[in-house]
């Protein structure tokens, strides 16, 4: 739990307080002044008896008992005052402002472990090092600005970065978007953003609590910890939109199959956060943009009105929409147009988007949001776009949309665009407490996302049956490595993962046996592929379609020569769709399931999903039809199809194999055969690395 003396704190003191306000110590003691803290102030400044009116004492020694602690002053100088505060002044709230600790050298990370272990051994809480600060609406405990207006009911921000949370602060406020809390949490020396979601989760209460969570993270320290609590919240009624930046594949670890060229850390962000039901944002614009929707009403359905006095903007919106997912239904032919049409000046049109002119009124507003409201009901919400070329005041219709808002049920999201010709009106509108979206792409964009955003995975969810005892044998006799053709023939079959029958032969005479045992012709053709190389086909390791006994001892000798070749893989040929399956442990996130095309494209085209273990077959059905080849899966052009059931069950299966032998480092099934009859391994790789 984080310490009540951080989050309410009786009394403050600012170590470093300085009558400059140019300086972090005399900036935050501004801030401090200027918050709404009504308990007592300290400063701390060995060369001042006062500063900003507050009397000021020469050490920390020189205090008395005091709540929570706000250090500005040089690192060298913060374990020995942490030391007196901690133990002789009961004080268990930390921020230190200061840099120069474990981001900078090994003498600073010392530093920072003597003053985490100090404040652990009180029970304290700290923020930072190396941040800018915690504020709420109890306190501003920062040093930087703008201070963002504070509600109860405002956004939660928890961020990584300081210098971002200034942008973001900045870009939010800006247009009406209001604050609970800020924690810029820097090192993450002791309380990090798992826990501070932690402790929103511990401390939710669905009256008084904010429901809209904003997160900036760099890292993720424990993913396990960052769903569980992220899930909780999400299923209590709250709301988390986040940038996890640093994903670039540059920054992916190489992999020697094709899942873990696949793989990247991004990856599995994505996945983690889908399974949490966390809105993923690539910019500040887009996440607090986001974080505005989810201040509205909560969207029920996905058919907008665009309701717009600028033809432009309205196409925009609409295409950004449209190519979201979302629909911008025709309402020409409604029963209730005409009528509407009836109420607009000549030139108006309610095709949707709802064109009412540049001289449209609000009075005109007012007929639409009721239509809208009343009467459209193949409508779920509304974006109103109503800005000004500079001709009169908008000031009344921006009345009228305030007043629509709040009391029509369907949600009204209100782009005003016009940030100079009416910044005034614009600025009264946010004055009511209502957010502006300026830019209507950019709102089309996060109405998007928030919508297509899938609901949390439950925390426990029901595999398919696996006989588990058998996978656990099988796992424990193996050794670290690539598992040998019969050792993951077992597991997949314990596991129930459908695949084609094979032999494994180093010898011609073999070959040619096996051949004949299967009726080897051009209604029976053979399948040989190299034993030992990685990427079979690179080096020509693969054969297709021989339908003879001649050329069946012809490329046994072709193949077996070939570098790393210790044996001859046989099988008949199947048929269908290459499709593909594949696993990954990552030491934190644990295991990360792929599928989609599958084949010698798999690298090339990368149109895979990702879930993180474990996944259900109706969560891998459901994500199938993301994929951009998916009518390939339905079929297309006299193409069968490939059996989607069996290929989200075998998904399934995959996930079940993994979670009962978390040995498995890499899995890659690829490709597998599917059509209308059944979804089959063809090839597999199982790699093994035990702890």
């Amino acid at each position: 739990m984080i310490a009540k003396e951080l989050l309410n704190p009786r009394s403050i003191v600012i170590c470093g307080a300085s009558s400059d306000v140019h300086k972090p110590g005399g900036k935050a003691l501004k801030n401090l002044l200027d918050s709404p803290f009504q308990g007592a102030i300290y400063a701390v400044n060995p060369k001042e008896t006062e500063v900003q009116g507050v009397k000021c004492y020469a050490k920390a020694d020189d205090l008395p008992q005091v709540d929570c602690a706000i250090l500005c002053i040089a690192a060298k100088f913060c374990a020995q005052t942490v030391d007196v505060l901690a133990k002789e002044k009961g004080t268990k709230g930390f921020i230190i402002i200061s840099a120069g600790f474990s981001e900078e050298n090994a003498e600073g990370a010392a530093i920072e472990k003597h003053i985490v272990d100090t404040i652990n051994s009180v029970g304290g809480s700290l923020i930072g090092p190396n941040c800018t600060g915690f504020l709420n609406t109890n306190y501003a405990g920062c040093f930087d600005t703008p201070i963002p207006p504070l509600d109860p009911k405002g956004v939660d921000f928890i961020t990584g970065s300081g210098a971002t949370a200034v942008f973001i602060k900045e870009y939010g406020m800006s247009n009406g978007l209001k604050f609970n809390s800020v924690w810029a949490v820097g090192n993450c020396a002791q309380v990090g953003i798992e826990d501070v979601l932690e402790h929103l989760d511990d401390t939710f209460d669905p009256e008084k609590s904010s429901h809209v969570i904003m997160l900036y993270m760099e890292k993720i320290g424990d993913p396990q910890r960052l769903l569980k609590h992220s899930r909780s919240l999400i299923n209590k009624g709250c709301h988390i939109a986040a940038i996890k930046s640093g994903g670039s594949a540059a920054g992916s670890r190489a992999a020697s199959s094709h899942t873990g060229a696949l793989a990247t850390n991004d990856a599995a962000v994505d996945a983690l956060f889908r399974k949490a039901g966390i809105v993923r944002c690539q910019n500040r614009q887009e996440l607090t943009t986001v974080c505005a929707v989810f201040m509205y009403p909560e969207l029920k359905g996905k058919r907008c009105a665009v309701i717009t006095h600028a033809g432009g903007p309205a196409v925009m919106l609409t295409d950004v929409l449209s190519n979201g997912g979302m629909e911008v239904p025709s309402l020409k032919e409604h029963p209730a147009s005409p009528a509407l049409l009836s109420k607009l000046f000549a030139g108006s049109s309610v095709g949707n988007p709802i064109d009412f002119l540049a001289t449209g009124t609000a009075e005109q507003l007012g007929y639409i949001l009721d239509t809208v409201e009343n009467e459209y009901s193949d409508i779920d919400f509304s974006v109103v776009i109503f800005g000004s070329p500079g001709l009169f005041s908008n000031r009344e219709v921006y009345k009228l949309l305030d007043e629509k808002m709040h009391t029509c049920k369907k949600p009204i999201f209100p782009v005003l665009p016009s940030i100079i010709n009416v910044k005034d009106e614009i600025d009264e509108f946010i004055a009511m407490g209502n957010i502006n979206f300026p830019e209507e792409c950019v709102l089309g964009n996060a109405l998007c996302k928030v919508y297509n955003t899938p609901k949390p995975q439950p925390e426990h969810v029901e595999l398919p049956q696996i006989d588990v005892a058998r996978i656990r044998a099988t796992v424990n006799r193996c050794k670290d490595g690539y598992m040998e053709i019969s050792d993951y023939n077992e597991l997949l079959d314990a596991a129930g993962i459908s695949r084609k029958k094979s032999v494994e032969v180093s010898k011609k005479e073999d070959a040619l046996a096996f051949a004949k045992e299967v009726g080897c012709s051009k209604d029976v053709p053979l399948v040989m592929k190299v034993v030992g190389p990685l990427h079979k086909s690179d080096v020509g390791g693969v054969t297709l379609g021989v339908k003879d006994l001649d050329t069946v001892a012809r490329e046994f000798d072709r193949l077996i020569v070939i570098p790393e070749t210790y044996a001859v893989e046989m099988y008949p040929m199947l048929d269908g769709t290459d499709v593909y399956i594949g696993a990954i442990r990552d030491p934190k996130f644990g295991h990360q399931v792929f599928f989609g095309l599958g084949g010698i494209f798999i690298e090339v085209l990368k149109d895979v999903q990702s879930a993180l273990a474990p996944i259900t077959a109706a969560e891998a059905k459901e994500m199938l039809t993301k994929l951009k080849g998916y009518k390939i899966l339905q079929g297309v052009r006299g193409q069968e199809g490939v059996n989607l059931d069996l290929y989200a069950e075998q998904v399934a299966r995959v996930s079940a194999l993994v979670q009962a032998a978390p040995e498995i480092a890499e899995m890659d099934l690829n490709p597998l055969l599917g059509n209308p009859r059944y979804v089959t391994a063809v090839d597999a790789r199982i790699r093994l690395e035990k702890c």
